[in-house]
């Protein structure tokens, strides 16, 4: 097998900000977690999460062949904020659209591995494909799921990217991260506006604010979670902004990764106000496009029930 630290000084000089290497084999452990949580339905009206599992368990499915899965991490925590007051959105959706930032990256990455190893077989994925990010993550040593859901790295927390690469290529893989150091804090289980985070590491994504705010299509979001939802118009970062581990966090130096002034600056108003066309250029590279104009109509007209709902201010004087 081939020593991995050349790829991962390969890795770093590329844009990541970590790298581990595991060995290609079907996540069997893993595989019974995830049809546990479809079973109980735990992933909403996310169909697309019950399609391809046998890809998602099985690297080799993937990619013929496959000897190593090369995972690495990308920085996204922002220096600026949000201005107070503002319809909050997720820190990974403040600037452009990561999958094509890090699909560019993961992609001369391996264009250089070639170069340094010869011609392998390799395909490259940035949550885009049936993947066990997470899993594979772990298994390369650089973090555990923490109850959250999220891998914490002991350096930098959990606002990164994951992306990985399947290859045919035989590498030394890393030791699995064996501890779990969240220990006896429940602060991200106690946070949580909607009590999504459930025990034994288990969320249930149905209940998620950014299931309801990004992934859920329907017209209307359900009465229910009136007075749940925190100001969040586009996703939750509540469970990380309470993580211990997260005071280890840095601001990225990915220039893709720059905040959009309109997410950091505009007020509910503001953002009420914008047309369509308006929408659809400013947030044209924006992961925000993902909830798309009507969603985010409906989101804003949410939490204006939500603040009445748990007695705040109007938000649309904010």
């Amino acid at each position: 097998m081939v020593d991995g630290q050349t790829v991962k000084a390969m890795a770093l000089a590329g844009g990541f900000d970590a790298c581990g290497i595991a060995l290609a084999a079907p996540l069997t452990d893993d595989a019974r977690r995830l049809e546990t949580w479809l079973h109980k339905g735990m992933h909403g009206s996310m169909a697309y999460m019950e399609r391809h599992f046998d890809l998602r368990i099985n690297p080799q499915l993937l990619v013929p062949g496959a000897r190593s899965v090369i995972t690495v991490l990308k920085n996204y925590y922002p220096a600026q904020q949000q201005v107070s007051g503002a319809p909050k959105v997720s820190k990974y959706a403040y600037g452009q659209d990561y999958h094509g930032v890090i699909r560019q990256q993961l992609n001369a990455f391996l264009q250089q591995l070639r170069q340094q190893f010869g011609q392998f077989e390799g395909r490259g994925f940035v949550d885009s494909a049936p993947v066990l990010e997470r899993a594979w993550a772990v298994k390369s040593g650089l973090g555990w799921v923490g109850k959250n859901g999220n891998l914490i790295n002991t350096k930098v927390g959990s606002f990164f990217f994951i992306a990985t690469l399947i290859t045919d290529l035989p590498l030394l893989p890393d030791a699995p991260f064996a501890a779990d150091h969240c220990g006896t804090c429940t602060r991200c289980i106690d946070a949580c506006p909607t009590a999504a985070i459930l025990p034994n590491k288990v969320v249930d994504g149905s209940r998620c604010i950014s299931y309801f705010t990004i992934e859920l299509k329907a017209q209307l979001i359900p009465n229910a979670m009136q007075g749940q939802f925190d100001n969040w118009m586009f996703g939750c970062d509540t469970c990380q902004d309470v993580c211990p581990w997260n005071r280890f966090s840095k601001p990225h130096a990915e220039v893709a990764f720059t905040p959009l002034p309109q997410v950091l600056n505009l007020s509910t108003s503001q953002w009420s106000q914008l047309t369509e066309e308006e929408f659809k250029i400013i947030f044209k590279n924006s992961p925000i496009k993902r909830a798309k104009y009507a969603g985010i109509l409906r989101n804003l007209k949410f939490l204006q029930l939500d603040a009445a709902a748990d007695g705040s201010s109007p938000l649309g004087q904010v």
